[in-house]
């Protein structure tokens, strides 16, 4: 009963990450529409992680802390929530929602390559050729004239490749830290760490604060599901994952968000997909596909490995 049940919660938190996830680009990209970035990020981190805690007491969790979780906490919400994130959401002003979708799909290519340096592993084949074809779908993707028709365009773009290496770095970073052992208080705690340095960000960048009451319906709707949906929800079982789970099979959700965020982007937002946006995308999530598929450890839920 117990292994089910936990069988249970992995579908659904892998649910959770491919679908919410997916939705979030056209969230945040009609929020950053009408919010600085950086106040948008605050707003929605602060809000969510001070809900995650306020749950977590509710429900008895625990809050028993050490220095080295607050410490790996700080590093985690770095990675994840500042840079892989709230300076992704700054470059989405420049960039079309499924675009960047795409952009961040390279997030196993990014994972695989860290672990060949970290761990000093030879590549497989499947490896080998999921990377050439990761790289020919990234040319492909960013070379097209009728898309990158800025030099902000091009800005944008390479910050949000170095987000995705950060948020990568992040994922493998969480799968070996110590970090408070329930998820609501891990999560929560990396969120309200993040909203801190976000305002002080915010504030730095001179940026206009207002008030929900004075944003468009759009954005209210907006930033409501991203709080609920795409962090406490989604946030929370993307860490539950990365406990359980193998991080290059936690990064599978790049199979499945950029297809959602280029529908939601095309149909809500009337953003163009090109013919080469296509094939550039069936060849990157191609080699997206060889990278994950390749014969590797898993861990189980007991923390032990599987083949």
């Amino acid at each position: 009963m117990k292994a089910n049940k936990s069988q249970i919660l992995i579908i659904i938190a892998f649910i959770s990450i491919y679908v919410i996830w997916g939705s979030t680009y056209l969230f945040n990209k009609v929020a950053v529409t009408e919010l600085p970035p950086f106040f948008l990020a605050c707003i929605r981190f602060s809000t969510a992680g001070v809900l995650m805690l306020m749950i977590a007491k509710i429900f008895g969790f625990s809050f028993k802390i050490t220095k080295k979780q607050i410490l790996n906490s700080a590093i985690a919400s770095l990675f994840f929530l500042i840079l892989g994130n709230s300076v992704f959401v700054w470059a989405l002003r420049y960039v079309d929602s499924g675009f960047a979708a795409l952009i961040a799909s390279t997030q196993p290519l990014f994972v695989l390559l860290i672990l060949r340096f970290l761990d000093r592993k030879p590549m497989q084949k499947k490896s080998i050729i999921g990377v050439f074809l990761g790289i020919v779908g990234m040319v492909l993707l960013v070379s097209q004239q009728e898309l990158v028709t800025s030099r902000e365009t091009i800005l944008g773009i390479l910050v949000m490749l170095g987000c995705v290496l950060g948020w990568s770095y992040g994922g493998v970073f969480v799968s070996k830290a110590d970090l408070p052992k329930n998820f609501l208080v891990s999560t929560g705690l990396q969120m309200v760490i993040a909203g801190v340095v976000l305002a002080i960000l915010s504030f730095s960048f001179q940026e206009k604060w207002t008030s929900p009451l004075s944003w468009s319906t759009n954005v209210q709707i907006s930033m409501s599901l991203l709080i609920i949906l795409g962090g406490i929800v989604a946030f929370t079982a993307f860490n539950y994952l990365l406990k359980v789970v193998s991080t290059e099979k936690v990064a599978t959700s790049a199979y499945v968000n950029p297809v959602i965020a280029l529908f939601m982007g095309w149909y809500f937002l009337d953003e163009k997909i090109s013919t080469q946006s296509m094939i550039a995308s069936a060849i990157l999530l191609t080699g997206v596909y060889f990278i994950t598929s390749r014969k590797r450890k898993i861990k189980n839920i007991n923390g032990t490995s599987k083949t």
